[in-house]
Protein backbone atom coordinates (compact mmCIF):
# COMPACT_ATOMS: atom_id res chain seq x y z
CA UNK A 1 0.00 0.00 0.00
CA UNK A 2 1.45 3.70 -1.01
CA UNK A 3 0.92 6.69 1.21
CA UNK A 4 1.84 10.23 0.55
CA UNK A 5 2.15 12.37 3.30
CA UNK A 6 3.18 15.46 4.46
CA UNK A 7 4.65 15.95 8.37
CA UNK A 8 4.79 18.94 10.01
CA UNK A 9 7.22 19.46 12.82
CA UNK A 10 8.31 22.21 15.14
CA UNK A 11 11.15 21.50 17.51
CA UNK A 12 11.89 23.09 20.69
CA UNK A 13 15.10 24.92 19.24
CA UNK A 14 12.32 27.34 17.22
CA UNK A 15 14.38 27.10 14.04
CA UNK A 16 11.97 26.76 12.21
CA UNK A 17 8.73 24.70 10.91
CA UNK A 18 9.99 21.34 9.36
CA UNK A 19 7.90 20.37 6.59
CA UNK A 20 8.19 16.88 4.16
CA UNK A 21 6.31 14.88 1.86
CA UNK A 22 7.03 11.27 2.07
CA UNK A 23 6.03 8.52 0.18
CA UNK A 24 5.83 5.43 2.47
CA UNK A 25 5.02 1.78 1.01
CA UNK A 26 3.70 -0.99 2.87
CA UNK A 27 4.14 -4.71 1.75
CA UNK A 28 3.13 -7.54 4.52
CA UNK A 29 4.36 -5.49 7.50
CA UNK A 30 7.60 -4.25 6.03
CA UNK A 31 7.80 -0.56 5.38
CA UNK A 32 9.87 1.73 2.98
CA UNK A 33 10.21 5.62 2.53
CA UNK A 34 11.04 8.23 0.30
CA UNK A 35 11.19 11.57 1.11
CA UNK A 36 9.96 13.39 -1.67
CA UNK A 37 10.47 17.24 -1.12
CA UNK A 38 11.29 18.66 2.30
CA UNK A 39 11.86 22.28 3.40
CA UNK A 40 12.59 24.42 6.58
CA UNK A 41 10.31 27.66 7.16
CA UNK A 42 12.25 29.63 9.60
CA UNK A 43 10.27 31.69 12.25
CA UNK A 44 10.34 35.11 12.33
CA UNK A 45 11.30 36.72 15.46
CA UNK A 46 7.58 37.53 15.86
CA UNK A 47 6.65 33.77 15.83
CA UNK A 48 9.48 32.90 17.90
CA UNK A 49 8.76 35.07 20.93
CA UNK A 50 4.98 34.08 20.61
CA UNK A 51 5.89 30.31 21.23
CA UNK A 52 8.82 30.90 23.13
CA UNK A 53 6.02 33.10 25.92
CA UNK A 54 3.33 30.65 25.23
CA UNK A 55 3.19 29.08 28.44
CA UNK A 56 2.90 32.87 30.07
CA UNK A 57 -0.20 33.31 28.45
CA UNK A 58 -4.01 33.21 30.37
CA UNK A 59 -6.07 30.57 29.52
CA UNK A 60 -7.87 33.16 26.72
CA UNK A 61 -5.20 34.18 24.85
CA UNK A 62 -3.34 30.77 24.59
CA UNK A 63 -6.49 29.39 23.10
CA UNK A 64 -6.06 32.05 20.68
CA UNK A 65 -2.75 31.24 20.33
CA UNK A 66 -3.62 27.66 19.40
CA UNK A 67 -5.94 28.49 16.88
CA UNK A 68 -3.30 31.16 14.77
CA UNK A 69 -0.57 29.26 15.35
CA UNK A 70 -3.12 26.23 13.52
CA UNK A 71 -3.66 28.63 10.25
CA UNK A 72 -0.53 29.75 10.59
CA UNK A 73 0.68 25.66 9.77
CA UNK A 74 -1.88 25.54 7.44
CA UNK A 75 -0.63 28.20 5.72
CA UNK A 76 2.73 27.47 5.07
CA UNK A 77 1.81 23.86 4.07
CA UNK A 78 -0.13 25.54 1.67
CA UNK A 79 2.63 27.64 0.25
CA UNK A 80 4.80 24.08 0.36
CA UNK A 81 2.23 22.43 -1.65
CA UNK A 82 2.08 25.63 -4.33
CA UNK A 83 6.24 25.40 -4.13
CA UNK A 84 6.88 22.11 -5.30
CA UNK A 85 3.32 21.45 -7.47
CA UNK A 86 2.30 18.97 -5.01
CA UNK A 87 -1.63 19.99 -5.40
CA UNK A 88 -3.79 16.59 -5.89
CA UNK A 89 -0.98 14.62 -4.37
CA UNK A 90 -1.32 14.88 -0.81
CA UNK A 91 -3.62 12.30 1.27
CA UNK A 92 -3.00 13.20 4.31
CA UNK A 93 -1.12 15.57 6.76
CA UNK A 94 0.15 14.89 9.81
CA UNK A 95 1.51 17.55 12.37
CA UNK A 96 3.05 17.30 15.88
CA UNK A 97 2.44 20.99 16.72
CA UNK A 98 4.58 22.89 18.60
CA UNK A 99 5.30 21.85 22.38
CA UNK A 100 4.37 24.21 25.00
CA UNK A 101 3.08 22.44 28.13
CA UNK A 102 4.48 18.74 28.92
CA UNK A 103 3.11 17.44 32.53
CA UNK A 104 3.36 13.62 32.38
CA UNK A 105 1.16 11.99 33.24
CA UNK A 106 -1.11 14.67 33.93
CA UNK A 107 -1.26 16.14 30.24
CA UNK A 108 0.69 17.48 27.07
CA UNK A 109 0.33 20.44 25.31
CA UNK A 110 1.18 20.86 21.24
CA UNK A 111 0.27 24.35 19.90
CA UNK A 112 -1.25 24.21 16.30
CA UNK A 113 -5.26 23.32 16.24
CA UNK A 114 -5.85 20.43 13.83
CA UNK A 115 -8.96 22.16 12.91
CA UNK A 116 -7.45 25.36 11.57
CA UNK A 117 -4.94 23.35 9.77
CA UNK A 118 -7.88 21.33 7.85
CA UNK A 119 -9.67 24.48 7.19
CA UNK A 120 -6.81 26.39 5.42
CA UNK A 121 -5.59 23.30 3.23
CA UNK A 122 -9.06 21.45 2.96
CA UNK A 123 -6.89 18.14 3.84
CA UNK A 124 -7.03 15.55 6.50
CA UNK A 125 -5.54 16.30 9.14
CA UNK A 126 -3.75 14.32 12.46
CA UNK A 127 -2.71 16.23 15.26
CA UNK A 128 -2.25 15.75 18.98
CA UNK A 129 -0.37 12.64 18.76
CA UNK A 130 0.84 12.65 22.45
CA UNK A 131 -2.28 13.09 24.17
CA UNK A 132 -3.63 9.51 24.51
CA UNK A 133 -0.16 8.07 25.57
CA UNK A 134 -0.57 10.55 28.98
CA UNK A 135 -4.02 9.83 29.26
CA UNK A 136 -2.98 6.08 29.67
CA UNK A 137 -0.09 7.00 32.39
CA UNK A 138 2.22 7.27 29.65
CA UNK A 139 5.46 10.09 29.34
CA UNK A 140 3.74 10.81 25.96
CA UNK A 141 7.58 11.21 25.24
CA UNK A 142 9.77 10.73 22.89
CA UNK A 143 7.28 8.88 20.23
CA UNK A 144 9.48 9.28 17.41
CA UNK A 145 10.19 5.11 18.13
CA UNK A 146 7.32 3.75 16.36
CA UNK A 147 8.99 5.00 13.35
CA UNK A 148 12.69 4.10 14.24
CA UNK A 149 11.49 0.92 14.82
CA UNK A 150 10.04 0.11 11.64
CA UNK A 151 12.03 1.87 9.07
CA UNK A 152 15.79 1.49 10.21
CA UNK A 153 16.56 -1.98 11.43
CA UNK A 154 20.00 -1.75 10.58
CA UNK A 155 20.39 0.23 13.74
CA UNK A 156 20.33 -0.43 17.61
CA UNK A 157 20.46 3.15 19.39
CA UNK A 158 19.31 6.12 17.87
CA UNK A 159 20.10 9.98 18.91
CA UNK A 160 18.54 12.76 17.89
CA UNK A 161 20.09 16.33 19.03
CA UNK A 162 17.41 18.74 19.22
CA UNK A 163 16.64 21.33 21.53
CA UNK A 164 16.40 17.93 23.77
CA UNK A 165 18.60 15.02 23.30
CA UNK A 166 16.61 11.90 23.46
CA UNK A 167 17.84 8.06 23.05
CA UNK A 168 16.16 5.27 21.84
CA UNK A 169 17.52 1.46 22.10
CA UNK A 170 16.56 -1.18 20.22
CA UNK A 171 16.91 -4.11 22.53
CA UNK A 172 14.59 -6.77 24.03
CA UNK A 173 12.44 -4.33 24.04
CA UNK A 174 11.73 -0.74 22.66
CA UNK A 175 13.02 1.66 25.00
CA UNK A 176 13.44 5.72 24.54
CA UNK A 177 13.44 8.95 26.55
CA UNK A 178 14.97 12.35 27.03
CA UNK A 179 18.38 12.43 27.91
CA UNK A 180 19.23 16.04 28.20
CA UNK A 181 18.83 19.57 27.28
CA UNK A 182 20.87 20.11 24.05
CA UNK A 183 20.55 22.66 21.16
CA UNK A 184 17.96 25.04 23.53
CA UNK A 185 20.66 25.80 25.94
CA UNK A 186 23.79 25.88 23.32
CA UNK A 187 21.97 28.67 21.32
CA UNK A 188 20.95 30.18 24.09
CA UNK A 189 24.82 30.91 24.67
CA UNK A 190 25.52 31.19 21.22
CA UNK A 191 22.78 34.16 20.72
CA UNK A 192 24.81 35.93 23.46
CA UNK A 193 27.72 36.40 20.84
CA UNK A 194 25.04 37.30 18.43
CA UNK A 195 24.66 33.73 16.65
CA UNK A 196 22.35 31.89 15.38
CA UNK A 197 23.95 28.91 16.59
CA UNK A 198 27.87 27.91 17.40
CA UNK A 199 28.25 26.98 13.58
CA UNK A 200 30.39 23.29 13.88
CA UNK A 201 30.88 23.99 17.91
CA UNK A 202 33.81 26.42 16.53
CA UNK A 203 33.24 28.19 19.79
CA UNK A 204 32.98 25.39 21.82
CA UNK A 205 36.19 23.83 20.41
CA UNK A 206 38.01 27.14 21.64
CA UNK A 207 36.79 26.72 25.09
CA UNK A 208 37.80 24.86 28.09
CA UNK A 209 35.69 22.47 29.55
CA UNK A 210 35.65 23.41 33.57
CA UNK A 211 35.33 20.51 36.36
CA UNK A 212 33.13 22.50 38.68
CA UNK A 213 30.14 23.47 36.32
CA UNK A 214 30.36 19.61 35.12
CA UNK A 215 29.82 18.23 38.07
CA UNK A 216 27.00 20.31 39.35
CA UNK A 217 25.33 19.83 35.64
CA UNK A 218 25.88 16.15 36.21
CA UNK A 219 24.34 16.19 39.97
CA UNK A 220 20.86 17.26 38.45
CA UNK A 221 18.15 14.74 39.96
CA UNK A 222 16.43 14.18 36.53
CA UNK A 223 19.72 12.03 35.48
CA UNK A 224 19.03 9.76 38.41
CA UNK A 225 15.69 8.56 37.47
CA UNK A 226 15.01 5.66 36.11
CA UNK A 227 13.02 5.26 32.93
CA UNK A 228 10.43 6.19 30.90
CA UNK A 229 10.98 10.01 31.56
CA UNK A 230 11.11 13.10 29.58
CA UNK A 231 12.20 16.77 29.21
CA UNK A 232 9.74 20.00 29.32
CA UNK A 233 11.59 22.86 27.52
CA UNK A 234 11.90 24.03 30.85
CA UNK A 235 14.29 21.99 31.89
CA UNK A 236 17.24 24.02 30.01
CA UNK A 237 15.72 27.44 29.88
CA UNK A 238 14.92 27.66 33.38
CA UNK A 239 17.21 25.11 35.42
CA UNK A 240 20.35 24.71 33.79
CA UNK A 241 20.82 27.89 31.88
CA UNK A 242 20.41 29.89 34.60
CA UNK A 243 22.90 27.16 36.53
CA UNK A 244 25.42 28.26 33.06
CA UNK A 245 25.55 31.78 33.43
CA UNK A 246 26.26 31.60 37.85
CA UNK A 247 29.47 30.71 36.91
CA UNK A 248 30.49 33.48 35.82
CA UNK A 249 33.04 31.26 32.96
CA UNK A 250 33.61 33.17 29.58
CA UNK A 251 31.11 32.23 26.57
CA UNK A 252 33.88 29.70 25.17
CA UNK A 253 34.07 28.13 28.25
CA UNK A 254 30.57 27.48 28.92
CA UNK A 255 29.94 25.97 25.54
CA UNK A 256 32.65 23.78 25.71
CA UNK A 257 31.34 22.46 29.20
CA UNK A 258 27.85 22.40 28.29
CA UNK A 259 28.84 20.71 24.52
CA UNK A 260 31.06 18.16 26.83
CA UNK A 261 28.12 17.62 29.25
CA UNK A 262 25.94 16.52 26.56
CA UNK A 263 28.16 13.90 25.41
CA UNK A 264 28.67 12.30 28.97
CA UNK A 265 25.21 12.46 29.49
CA UNK A 266 24.23 10.33 26.23
CA UNK A 267 27.67 7.81 26.94
CA UNK A 268 26.52 7.23 30.20
CA UNK A 269 22.45 6.42 29.40
CA UNK A 270 24.41 4.33 26.06
CA UNK A 271 26.08 2.02 28.26
CA UNK A 272 23.25 1.30 30.73
CA UNK A 273 22.13 -0.16 27.62
CA UNK A 274 24.36 -1.98 26.12
CA UNK A 275 23.68 -5.30 28.14
CA UNK A 276 20.24 -5.58 26.03
CA UNK A 277 21.77 -5.09 23.04
CA UNK A 278 22.26 -7.99 20.77
CA UNK A 279 25.61 -6.79 18.75
CA UNK A 280 28.61 -6.60 19.73
CA UNK A 281 29.27 -3.63 17.53
CA UNK A 282 26.17 -1.97 17.63
CA UNK A 283 25.47 1.04 15.14
CA UNK A 284 24.05 4.49 16.73
CA UNK A 285 22.10 6.95 13.91
CA UNK A 286 22.61 10.56 14.97
CA UNK A 287 20.18 13.00 13.75
CA UNK A 288 18.70 16.47 14.51
CA UNK A 289 20.84 19.63 13.95
CA UNK A 290 23.42 18.69 16.61
CA UNK A 291 24.29 16.41 14.29
CA UNK A 292 26.03 19.21 12.46
CA UNK A 293 27.70 20.09 15.74
CA UNK A 294 31.15 18.96 14.78
CA UNK A 295 32.71 19.31 17.89
CA UNK A 296 30.22 17.43 19.14
CA UNK A 297 30.37 14.78 16.94
CA UNK A 298 34.01 14.30 18.07
CA UNK A 299 33.33 13.89 21.79
CA UNK A 300 30.44 12.06 21.48
CA UNK A 301 32.91 9.15 19.34
CA UNK A 302 35.45 9.94 22.21
CA UNK A 303 32.88 8.67 24.80
CA UNK A 304 31.66 5.38 22.98
CA UNK A 305 34.37 4.71 20.93
CA UNK A 306 35.41 2.52 24.50
CA UNK A 307 31.75 0.79 23.95
CA UNK A 308 32.45 -0.29 20.50
CA UNK A 309 29.66 1.80 19.19
CA UNK A 310 30.03 3.27 15.50
CA UNK A 311 28.07 6.55 15.37
CA UNK A 312 26.71 7.30 12.14
CA UNK A 313 25.63 10.72 10.54
CA UNK A 314 23.10 9.74 7.41
CA UNK A 315 22.71 12.16 4.53
CA UNK A 316 21.58 16.01 5.39
CA UNK A 317 18.20 15.31 4.21
CA UNK A 318 17.14 12.90 6.28
CA UNK A 319 19.50 14.31 9.28
CA UNK A 320 17.16 17.57 8.83
CA UNK A 321 13.62 16.06 8.11
CA UNK A 322 13.84 12.77 10.38
CA UNK A 323 10.97 13.97 12.63
CA UNK A 324 9.37 15.60 10.20
CA UNK A 325 9.02 12.21 8.39
CA UNK A 326 8.21 10.62 11.31
CA UNK A 327 5.16 12.60 12.03
CA UNK A 328 4.22 11.89 8.32
CA UNK A 329 4.37 7.67 8.86
CA UNK A 330 2.30 8.39 12.81
CA UNK A 331 -0.44 10.02 10.75
CA UNK A 332 -0.33 7.02 8.49
CA UNK A 333 -0.42 4.39 11.49
CA UNK A 334 -3.46 6.87 13.02
CA UNK A 335 -5.23 6.84 9.85
CA UNK A 336 -4.87 2.99 9.59
CA UNK A 337 -5.60 2.61 13.34
CA UNK A 338 -2.33 0.99 13.48
CA UNK A 339 -0.46 1.47 16.87
CA UNK A 340 2.16 4.34 16.93
CA UNK A 341 3.02 4.51 20.68
CA UNK A 342 4.91 2.09 22.62
CA UNK A 343 4.09 1.69 26.31
CA UNK A 344 8.06 0.24 26.59
CA UNK A 345 9.19 3.64 25.93
CA UNK A 346 6.65 5.68 27.23
CA UNK A 347 5.56 4.09 30.62
CA UNK A 348 1.84 3.82 29.62
CA UNK A 349 -0.48 0.85 30.76
CA UNK A 350 -0.69 -0.20 27.04
CA UNK A 351 0.37 0.57 23.37
CA UNK A 352 -1.92 3.15 22.28
CA UNK A 353 -3.35 4.50 18.86
CA UNK A 354 -2.68 8.31 19.23
CA UNK A 355 -3.81 11.31 17.28
CA UNK A 356 -6.76 13.37 16.37
CA UNK A 357 -8.05 13.43 12.59
CA UNK A 358 -9.83 16.25 11.65
CA UNK A 359 -11.82 16.24 8.17
CA UNK A 360 -13.40 19.07 6.69
CA UNK A 361 -15.29 17.55 3.95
Amino acid sequence: MIYRVIGVMSGSSLDGLDISFVQFDEQSGKWAYEILEAQCFPYTNEWVEKLRHAVDLSAREYMLLDAAYGHYIGKQVNAFIEQYGLQYKVALISSHGHTSFHLPPLMTGQLGHGAAIAAETGLPVVTDLRAVDVALGGQGAPIVPMGEKLLWKDFELFLNIGGIANLSVNSSRYLAYDVCAANRVLNMLAAEAGLEFDAGGALAASGKVDAELSAALNAQEYYHRPHPKSLANDFGTDLIYPLLKRSGLALNDLLATYTEHIAVQVAVAVEHHLGDIHSSLPKMMVTGGGAFNDHLMDRLRVHLEPMRVEVERPEARLVNYKEALIMGLLGVLRWREDVTTLASVTGASRDSIGGALWITS
